[in-house]
């Protein structure tokens, strides 16, 4: 009999973010492959004998290649154990989840998919922005700011013209380009954005701008963080409820 792997979403960053689910895979694993983003505090709700495998990657490098993740899984779930393989956010969201359980029904070797919460929608929360409002947002887009190999993403700019709301992960170091091409696509340049550093985490920090702002290399931001574009900005003056409780704790 062989053991098992579990697919499992980490959350944005907040340790009490994640489910229950997730929370009680975590305590039971005898192994955990996790991702680089994933907070400490996570790590440390293991059992002692768990093993720690870090498979992240940095600088756009994988320290380890997708093909070797999937062997590993493999390897641990033939050796009958319970196998978490740990994902910032959800891994269905451009976090190869898919990938990865692909390969283990190819191989015979059981899975579940364990879903988290996505930095797309928990981070502007957090930010004190809802992707929908009413009468100012009636749909979102989540897309990714980089594309296959650290390529720039191919995307059908003008269909995005329209999108109440636009929500890029991974986007930071291609923030100029995506700017330019989505102003090139019809939307406007005043229309207000905010990068969200470290969201949900006791770093957060947001820095709001202008698209034409950002298209013209005016806007200082570091990953990981959120680039959000969107009319729904302007609520931040409202219910920027985390970042306050940020600067109270601070005072």
């Amino acid at each position: 009999m062989n053991g098992k792997v579990y697919i499992v979403g980490a959350g944005p960053g907040d340790p009490e973010l994640l489910t229950v689910k997730a929370y009680k895979l975590i305590q039971k694993a005898d192994v955990i492959l996790y991702d680089r983003l994933i907070n400490s505090e996570i790590l440390l709700m293991t059992k002692p004998e768990c093993e720690l495998v870090y498979v992240g990657k940095e600088d756009g490098k994988h320290i380890i290649e997708q093909e070797k993740i999937n062997f590993l899984l493999y390897q641990f779930a033939q050796k009958k154990k319970i196998v978490v393989r740990l994902k910032g956010g959800d891994p269905f969201v451009f976090g190869r989840g898919g990938e990865e359980a692909i390969f283990l029904e190819e191989h015979g070797i059981p899975y579940e998919i364990v879903p988290g919460i996505t930095s797309a929608i928990a981070v502007p929360a957090y930010a004190g922005v809802p992707v929908t409002h009413r009468g100012i947002s009636s749909s979102f887009v989540v897309v990714t700011g980089h594309g296959h190999k650290g390529r720039f993403p191919d995307i059908n700019w003008k269909s995005l013209a329209g999108i109440g709301t636009l929500i890029f992960l991974m986007g930071v170091a291609n923030r100029e380009k995506i700017a330019q091409n989505l102003i090139e696509a019809g939307r406007d340049p005043d229309e207000p954005v905010v990068f969200i550093e470290k969201g949900t985490t006791k770093e957060q920090k947001s820095v709001e701008a202008t698209l034409k702002e950002v298209a013209e290399g005016k806007v200082s931001v570091y990953p990981p963080a959120i680039f959000l574009i969107g009319n729904v900005v302007s609520l931040r003056r409202k219910i920027n409820w985390y970042e306050k409780e940020l600067e109270e704790i601070k005072l």
